[in-house]
């Protein structure tokens, strides 16, 4: 049986933690995570490769080709410090290609000659 996000919420309305463990209080672990994550891998027939980490960093790319500021992926990903959140996020070549440079809005035609 498969449901998102958002159905798992509506139906079990977690009131502190959006994945609470045994304990309501606190988090469900991280090797209980990596558990369902090999299970739906491998229930759609994925490649064994994807693992939490491929979708944390699908996640940080995802964010920040739509624009989203490194420092909002930084907190959304509870990482100390930005550059372990640089790791995370990769820019697909299209989008940096789409990117102007400041010089590109500079006007540089010549002046006529006085």
């Amino acid at each position: 049986m498969s449901f998102s996000t958002a159905c798992y919420w509506k139906c079990a309305r977690p009131r502190h933690l959006l994945f609470p463990g045994p304990d309501p209080e606190r988090p469900i672990t991280a090797r209980t995570v990596q558990r369902a994550c090999r299970e739906a891998v491998r229930a759609a027939g994925l490649d064994p490769s994807v693992t939490v980490h491929t979708l944390r960093h699908c996640f940080a790319t995802h964010l920040l080709e739509q624009g989203v500021d490194i420092r909002v992926i930084q907190d959304l990903l509870g990482h100390r410090h930005i550059t372990s959140t640089t790791k995370y996020a990769r820019v697909a070549v299209s989008t940096i290609r789409q990117i102007q440079s400041p010089l590109e809005l500079l006007n540089m035609e010549e002046a006529p000659p006085s």
